[in-house]
């Protein structure tokens, strides 16, 4: 009851230790998912003041990897990288709880494409025009949902096929975006393509 009459006496105060809800921005991961892909988004949504939330196909703990081409090799060499904590199933998401998706790359897109529920959460974003963010493998996700015709996409150049199979354009540049939708060709680009995504998110909800 003092607590209660301390913030009707004050409630500047207490508008300022007590922070608003933030919006709230999902995080799309499987096993498989890059680690730097997925972890650097996750603490620039911090930073930009929004809540990232970690969805997969079931609320648990993932493992994440490290892709890349060692010098002398022609193909991606993967090692085991950190783990991360799904907070929700794709089953659950409501994603008109959302203010935008990140798609994530590694090999885990390849597998959960198909799941019925991320489709659902993915065409959902692109319908309302809601910012949308992919690296890397993630372009498989909203190619294989119907979203990429006509649209620009950067993405790795071994996805090049699966975006233009589904009717995108491939683009090689480190930060495309085109309307709603924006994309890197992988983690190299972290530095060029999350804060065009992050404007996105700001210009929404300011």
């Amino acid at each position: 009851m003092a607590g209660r009459r301390l913030c009707l006496a004050f409630p500047e105060f207490f508008a300022v230790i007590t922070p608003a809800l933030k919006p709230k921005v999902l995080i799309i991961v499987g096993d498989a998912t890059e680690t730097v892909d997925t972890l650097y988004p996750y603490y620039r949504l911090i930073e930009g003041g929004y809540q990232p939330v970690v969805a997969a196909p079931e609320k648990r703990r993932y493992q994440m990897v490290l892709h890349e081409v060692k010098p002398g090799w022609t193909i991606t060499k993967e090692w085991e990288g950190y783990t991360i904590e799904a907070e929700i199933a794709f089953k659950d998401v409501r994603p008109e709880d959302y203010a935008g998706v990140f798609f994530s790359g590694g090999r885990a897109p390849e597998y959960l494409r198909e799941d019925e529920d991320l489709l659902r959460i993915t065409r959902y974003f692109f319908a309302a025009n809601k910012p949308v963010a992919s690296v890397c493998h993630g372009v498989e996700i909203p190619a294989r949902a119907g979203c990429v015709k006509g649209r620009r996409m950067a993405t790795v150049a071994k996805c090049k096929f699966d975006l233009e199979i589904c009717g995108g354009i491939y683009v090689n540049e480190p930060c495309v975006v085109d309307g709603n939708l924006v994309s890197g060709r992988t983690f190299h680009d972290n530095g060029h393509y999350f804060g065009a995504f992050m404007r996105l998110l700001d210009a929404a909800h300011g």
